[in-house]
Order: structure tokens, then C-alpha cells, then sequence
């Protein structure tokens, strides 16, 4: 799942690499993935994107935009995996998008668990996401002070959880269920936890894991379970993950402890969270 250190990653690498890109074929989906939602009908990209080169590519959170000559976006989000293969490598079987560029190098577009892909011909991007993650501040920006967090926390329910307050409503551009993990261990908070029964030290141990955490993800070049635009895992070793929770908890010792919670698994140290 591609969340804000690979955003913007992955961003750095698609404007190193792609562009000055001239797109010459679009392939549409080779296997049907129902959870791959397009924006309009992708058996027209080819007419709106052929032909066009890639300018730039701007990431936001969990989106990435690819913009192109005739001011035409390619908006790319969540799930969705780019991958670079340059002239003479070999093309995957299966995939939700395929561009193939003027120097037969290509760009391959993957879903895994669901993900976004969107041709927009007039430069207006109305999802209700996107325009989350483009208007509000990224956690990593200046900008992003403790006094922003706390009035985040002050708007919030007094029934959110910890995990609620991270990932959902992209309250904080980029950060899921997958980055929210590490952040919290590294906190010493559960993700379970009201956000109502935290304390002021509590809150500001939150707020800096989050600074420090996905600033370390983002210098290390990603997390080591996603890729980049080159097909190479992140080197940022994850805590808390489905690779690693059966191992003891780095700090304790004590067994991690892996629960469904929020439509996905919550991974923590009873002893170390609370």
C-alpha cells in the first residue's frame, strides 16, 4: 500500500526517470481486479493518453499525479503499484495498466489489495481523497506543528481510537493502517487507546513519533515491505508488520499481539502500549 514515505519516494523517482516521457501505447487490464477502481471508462485512456509526454509527477499522501503535455492528469492512489521497466525487460503477465513509452521502456500499473487510477482531462480532480490529501498539511512539513496535532485531537471524538485518529478520513495525509504500526509502537501507545485518555505527554510523544518515524521511513527510502518505481524494497526495516509480529518485542521481549481491528490488523506489545 503505498502511504506517504513511498509517495514520496516514489514521486523523487518518477521525476528523475519519467519525465520527458512520451507515451506511444496503453495497454488496458490483462486480469480483472474488482477492487481497482478507475475514474471514466480506462478503455478511453488510450485516446487520452497517447501521444502525450509526462511533465511531472506531484505526490500528495497517498496519491501521486502524473502530469502530462495537453494537461491531462493520470492520478494515481493507494493500492496501486508503479513499476519502471526499461527497454528489454520483461513485460508482467498481469496488470491493471500498462504505458509503454516512445523508447520501449514502460510503466506497469498493479493493484494489490484495492487501489485508484484516473485519467482526468481537464486538470479537476473531484474525489473526495484526493482532495483530502492535496488541501491538508502533510505531518511531514514544517508547517505541521504539535499545535496543529492537538487541534486534531481536540476535534476529535471522545470515542476515537488511536488508530482511528492516524488512518482514517486521511485526517493526516499518507498515514495508514500499514506506517500507523510503527508510529505507535514507537510511541508506547496501543492503538486501541482512546485518544480522549491520553495524556499531554502522551500527545506529545505521539506527535513526535509521527515527525520522527515517517521521517526515518522517508530517508531510508521507504519501508522494507513496499517497493519503489524500480521494484526494490524500502530500507527502513518495519517493527510491527504480518513479516514480523511473531518475534518478540524488540523493547520487552514479550509476544506482540496481531488482532483484526478497524477492517485490518492491529499489531502491538500488551507490555510496552498501553
Amino acid at each position: 500500500m503505498m502511504e506517504l514515505p513511498e509517495t514520496i519516494v516514489i514521486t523523487k523517482q518518477a521525476n528523475e526517470t519519467l519525465n520527458g516521457k512520451k507515451i506511444m501505447h496503453v495497454f488496458n487490464a490483462t486480469k480483472v481486479h474488482r477492487f481497482t477502481f478507475y475514474h471514466g471508462d480506462p478503455q478511453e485512456y488510450g485516446q487520452q493518453l497517447i501521444g502525450q509526454t509526462i511533465q511531472s509527477a506531484v505526490g500528495y499522501g497517498m496519491f501521486l499525479d502524473l502530469q502530462l503535455t495537453n494537461g491531462a492528469i493520470l492520478s494515481l492512489g493507494e493500492g496501486t503499484i508503479l513499476k519502471y521497466g526499461a527497454c528489454g525487460d520483461k513485460i508482467p503477465t498481469n496488470y491493471q495498466l500498462l504505458l509503454g513509452f516512445e523508447d520501449d521502456s514502460f510503466l506497469v500499473l498493479t493493484v494489490s489489495l484495492y487501489g485508484f487510477i484516473g485519467v482526468y482531462t481537464d486538470e479537476i480532480i473531484d474525489e473526495k481523497y484526493h482532495k483530502l490529501n492535496k488541501e491538508r498539511i502533510s505531518p511531514l512539513d514544517d508547517n505541521y506543528t504539535e499545535d496543529c496535532f492537538y487541534h486534531l485531537i481536540a476535534e476529535s471524538k471522545k470515542n476515537l481510537t488511536a488508530k482511528a485518529l492516524l488512518a482514517t478520513e486521511q485526517r493526516i495525509p499518507g498515514v495508514g493502517n500499514g506506517v500507523l504500526q510503527d508510529i505507535l509502537f514507537n510511541a508506547r501507545i496501543n492503538p486501541k487507546r482512546k485518544v480522549s485518555t491520553l495524556s499531554d505527554t502522551e500527545k506529545t510523544n505521539l506527535f513526535q513519533s509521527l515527525k520522527m518515524t515517517l521521517k526515518e521511513m522517508v530517508l531510508k527510502g521507504g519501508r522494507d515491505t513496499q517497493s519503489d518505481l524500480y521494484g526494490n524494497n524500502g530500507g527502513y526495516r518495519t517493527i510491527l508488520t504480518s513479516k514480523t509480529w511473531k518475534i518478540p518485542c524488540p523493547v520487552c521481549g514479550n509476544h506482540i499481539v496481531k488482532e483484526s481491528y478497524m477492517g485490518g490488523a492491529v499489531y502491538y506489545c500488551p507490555n510496552c502500549q498501553i
